[in-house]
């Protein structure tokens, strides 16, 4: 089922050819051999799983609880909005999708210790210019971007570009998982006609209820006849 047109956004095309845009050719760069390991482990554990056994087995997007820190900023088909709130000593990121906010101190403050991990980070901010970086890190590697691990460090930078720009940018680095850093960038554009609306997903989740009913009934169902 679709959502309904006022969700929907249908901003100008920026013609980025990629979102990557470091390195220069515009790939992720390779897994380590550690990723590569631990990626190999996985699909071992799940050797014998269908996709939709269990709400386990899907996507923490799909189950209402996070699309991370690069994930909910990134563009999908509707609820894109962000709304970036500036305090004394703080800055507030909230993501329409999921309803995650980022609460970033500015105080310089340190970062929370290794054993204390969420699934958005631990954020800390400070301003280089006009220019706030947000440097995360104490990511649960569930939800850590593109198959890291709890050791990914993130820089974010939002740099205004026009009173109604900002350029956006984040960078991965993680040498557990990639042979080296890669970063992000796009253009985000400030309408002031864009609300953000309420995204009560947990209590209607009836995407990830037809997803297992429908496994559920789909193994039912008698075996396909071979064809002759």
């Amino acid at each position: 089922m679709s959502p309904p047109p006022h969700w929907l956004e249908r901003g100008s095309p920026q013609h980025q050819a990629s979102l990557i845009v470091d390195p220069p050719n515009g790939r992720m760069p390779p897994f380590t051999e550690a990723a590569q390991q631990r990626q190999a482990e996985l699909r071992k554990a799940r050797e014998g799983r269908g996709p939709a056994d269990s709400y386990t087995d899907r996507s923490l997007y799909d189950r209402c609880i996070t699309r991370g820190v690069a994930g909910s900023v990134l563009p999908v088909i509707y609820n894109n909005g962000n709304q970036i709130v500036q305090a004394p000593g703080y800055v507030a990121i909230v993501n329409e999708m999921i309803h995650e906010t980022r609460v970033v101190p500015l105080d310089g403050r340190k970062p929370l210790p290794d054993s204390m991990q969420s699934y958005m980070g631990d954020s800390r901010g400070h301003w280089e210019g006009d220019t706030l970086v947000v440097e995360g890190s104490r990511y649960l590697e569930a939800s850590a971007f593109g198959g890291a691990s709890s050791r990914l460090r993130t820089i974010e930078r939002f740099r205004p570009t026009s009173k109604n720009t900002i350029e956006w940018s984040i960078t991965f680095d993680d040498a557990t998982t990639w042979v080296k850093p890669w970063t992000f960038g796009m253009r985000l554009s400030r309408d002031d006609e864009h609300p953000i609306f309420e995204y009560a997903c947990h209590e209607g989740n009836e995407g990830l209820r037809g997803i297992l009913s429908a496994a559920r009934a789909a193994e039912k169902e008698p075996p396909a006849r071979p064809s002759r």
